[in-house]
């Protein structure tokens, strides 16, 4: 008797039998890829070097005159805006903070003088036995006195003022370029005392003459990593930077330009990149690299048709390899022979251009 576990078992093995002879049926295989060639736009690329430089360099100054105690950075160290770069000192200032103590100290008691006297002579009016011209005296005295205490303490300011003023501040966040003083020398208002790189680097181009109708603001260009000096090396370690700013001028007969790029951060100013962009256009065949096999030095691809064919392919460009001859086209191409494949073609043309 057929039980109902057994005819599950045998519908699961007739359909498994059933999707494993459609697998193996010439008539099930998937279709093989296809790509129409067609001429498309291609830039040319000129290779050229830029080089790393800050937007804006500025300068820790000195704002008084005096000696240099101490230096807290050094070239090449990143500094935040207002951090302490170094400290100067007048040693006169401190002089004269102590002056200003004594004299404060001095007035300090000529106010407690003052006051007892006022309050003597205020006891002794109301009895009598003073005129009305005693209190008022010495209570001017009281005003006075308590008037050049404040003046003091403002003088005492102003100095005090004056030494914070020894800081040397960083004006902008960046990295410290050059050092120009060594602790100990003794500097001037406003001499420099490092130079510093702020933080907002790019890419300097300067081209021939004859690229200056090529290059414009908003151009894109592509910027290699360090050490790299092919562009087909690899695409990973290409980035893509815009020209910023095209310099009116010439710099002995060279169009300079500035390229905004991301991650500059860690290169040194003035170290050079290497640099391809546009120069000039052209129509050519561009087909993806998947579709071409290369064999014994050759390269070829396989047409539509059955054929196969050999092609001379050229220069990595984003969204294939460009091919310089072989095809032509309306040219249709698929990653993979088809049955009955025959060997390539002489009589194919050998002309991108046809």
């Amino acid at each position: 008797m057929l039980t109902l576990k057994s005819l599950s078992t045998s519908l699961r093995h007739s359909a498994q039998a059933i999707i494993l002879f459609t697998l193996l049926s010439p008539g099930a295989s998937a279709e093989t890829a296809s790509y129409q060639v067609k001429q498309q736009t291609v830039f040319d690329l000129k290779s050229v070097f830029a080089s790393v430089q800050s937007m804006d360099v500025t300068q820790g100054r000195a704002r008084i005159g005096g000696t240099l105690v101490e230096l807290l950075v050094d070239e090449g160290d990143i500094v935040e805006a207002g951090q302490k770069l170094a400290l100067v000192r007048d040693a006169k200032q401190k002089l004269q903070i102590a002056a200003y103590a004594s004299k404060l100290r001095s007035l300090s008691a000529q106010l407690q003088l003052a006051k007892t006297t006022l309050k003597r002579v205020s006891t002794l009016q109301k009895t009598g036995k003073a005129s009305q011209a005693e209190p008022d005296k010495a209570q001017t005295k009281v005003e006075v006195v308590t008037a050049d205490i404040a003046a003091l303490k403002l003088e005492q300011a102003v100095v005090r003022e004056a030494q914070a003023q020894g800081d040397v501040l960083a004006p902008a966040r960046g990295r410290v370029l050059s050092v120009k003083v060594t602790r100990g020398a003794v500097v001037m208002p406003g001499e420099a005392i490092a130079d510093i790189a702020a933080d907002n680097y790019i890419l300097r181009l300067m081209l021939p003459e004859r690229h200056a109708r090529f290059i414009k603001k908003d151009d894109k260009v592509l910027v290699a990593e360090r050490g790299m000096l092919d562009i087909n090396s690899t695409a990973k370690v290409r980035r893509q930077g815009t020209v910023s700013q095209v310099y009116p001028e010439l710099d002995n007969g060279r169009v300079v330009a500035d390229v905004q790029v991301d991650g500059l951060g860690d290169f040194f100013v003035g170290e050079r990149v290497r640099v391809w962009l546009s120069t000039d256009k052209r129509a050519a065949f561009v087909i993806p690299e998947s579709y071409i096999h290369r064999r014994y030095g050759l390269s070829f691809v396989y047409l539509s048709d059955g054929s196969e064919i050999v092609i001379q392919p050229g220069t990595k460009i984003d969204g294939g390899i460009e091919v310089l001859s072989g095809l032509r086209s309306g040219d249709t191409l698929l990653q993979g022979p088809r049955k009955n494949a025959t060997s390539p073609n002489p009589a194919h043309s050998n002309s991108a251009g046809e």
